[in-house]
């Protein structure tokens, strides 16, 4: 899954953005369990990305509602 822009996850609806957040915390999931039996990861950065777009995600969600 490819690490959105803020800018695109404000166009995004709300079924959409729920969307990617799952598939977002599903990916990783499978990185921190890859990780955890040994094995290297491909890029190291990786995992700070998918948490840093998590983030985003749940701020902009709570713009929304707020």
């Amino acid at each position: 899954m490819s690490i959105l822009r803020t800018k695109d996850m404000r166009k995004l609806g709300e079924k959409e953005i729920e969307k990617r957040l799952a598939e977002l915390k599903l990916e990783m999931a499978k990185e921190r369990a890859n990780i955890s039996i040994g094995a290297t990861t491909a890029s190291p950065g990786k995992i700070r990305e998918i948490r840093k777009t998590i983030a985003r995600i749940n701020t902009i969600k709570k713009e929304k509602i707020g």
